[in-house]
């Protein structure tokens, strides 16, 4: 069920972008759907729920495993289709996008390691920018496993977290720790994370109140933004609307996890989960390109195109490279782990990783 509302937070994600935020940025129309813009405006609130998505799904991955284990897990998981989606975004923009896009192979060098701003490179697709959040969460989660609190001592973890995270955005405001605790998006990490906690079978009354006090947090987090991208999109975003889509949305992320089939062939729901990632990092930058070469005036019929197109080519990635590019360097990565004594799961240090 989670693969089919990551799919559904990824579909929200693409109806922003090609029905709301465009091309903006590159001096082209802001709008390729404008009769969809109010309400694709608000698809921006896909990424926060995979957040929370993710939340749930990382500490579902951590459990058993190792600090080393657990990079090894996310590292393979993530870096192989990462690479492969960005070459393809960037030699696709270098051959064909020349006209409102420019990029240069120091830039894909500098994207080889995900957080290109921090090397002075611009990113190859604007969408990275949630891939680098989420990496951040990930060390956090394999340094709370080295220090033996993760998920021991999860209560006092998101409390400190959100306490960091109002003590920043209504006082601080230092742009290392929005960075650094993910200030921003804390709340709908928290919320996933907490899932995960009644998923395996707590109830008591604490569960329920931090529950409640990450649901407030997202929202207020997701509200909070609504400053900044009205300024960055000229766009009008209603408070109310937006407070609504994220309880609602976090619900559903709740409610999911308690459902344990859906009425569709095992073959579909594993291919819905496996084009997710490939078609959200696929999807912004290479779409775009492909879609002004079409035309300079996108329409319904030329947007649906490309967005089918993005769909099939995520498929593609995820059917033929993702598998054998993960496999290929977990196991090569949990070979070299064995050799310096470093397991992956606990209790066994020659168990490779899953």
């Amino acid at each position: 069920m989670l693969d089919l509302l990551r799919l559904t937070a990824v579909g929200a994600v693409i109806l922003y972008h090609y029905g709301f935020w465009g091309t903006a940025s590159h001096g082209v129309q802001k709008v390729a759907l404008p009769n969809l813009a109010p309400v694709a405006q608000y698809g921006f609130l896909g990424v926060p729920v995979f957040f929370a998505i993710s939340g749930f799904v990382i500490a579902y991955s951590a459990e058993g495993r190792t600090p080393v284990g657990f990079a090894i897990a996310r590292f393979s998981r993530i870096y192989p289709t990462f690479v492969i989606c960005m070459t393809l975004t960037f030699l696709t923009t270098l051959l064909l996008g020349h006209t409102y896009f420019h990029v240069t192979w120091g830039q894909w060098l500098a994207n080889l390691f995900i957080a290109a701003p921090m090397l002075g490179q611009p990113y190859v697709d604007d969408a990275y920018w949630s891939l680098v959040i989420e990496v951040v969460f990930y060390a956090w989660v394999a340094l709370f496993l080295a220090w033996g609190i993760f998920p021991r001592r999860i209560d006092t973890i998101i409390l400190a977290w959100i306490a960091i995270t109002f003590a920043n955005e209504l006082t601080l405001d230092v742009p290392l720790f929005e960075k650094l605790f993910m200030a921003d998006d804390s709340g709908f990490f928290a919320v996933g994370l907490l899932i995960y906690e009644h998923y395996r079978g707590r109830r008591d009354t604490r569960l329920y109140s931090l529950l409640t006090l990450a649901m407030g947090t997202a929202t207020f987090q997701a509200v909070h933004k609504l400053e900044r991208l009205g300024v960055h999109t000229h766009g009008s975003f209603d408070p109310r609307v937006v407070t609504v889509i994220c309880i609602v949305s976090l619900g559903i992320v709740f409610a999911a996890t308690r459902i344990k089939s859906v009425p569709l062939p095992d073959s579909v729901v594993r291919a819905v989960g496996g084009i997710t990632y490939p078609l959200y990092l696929l999807h912004l930058q290479l779409g775009y390109v492909l879609l002004l070469l079409m035309t300079p005036t996108p329409g319904a019929l030329s947007t649906a195109l490309v967005v089918s197109g993005m769909i099939v080519l995520a498929w593609f990635v995820w059917r033929f490279l993702e598998g054998p590019t993960h496999y290929l360097v977990r196991n090569k990565l949990t070979m070299l782990a064995s050799r310096h004594g470093w397991p992956s799961r606990l209790g066994n240090a020659l168990l490779t990783d899953g």
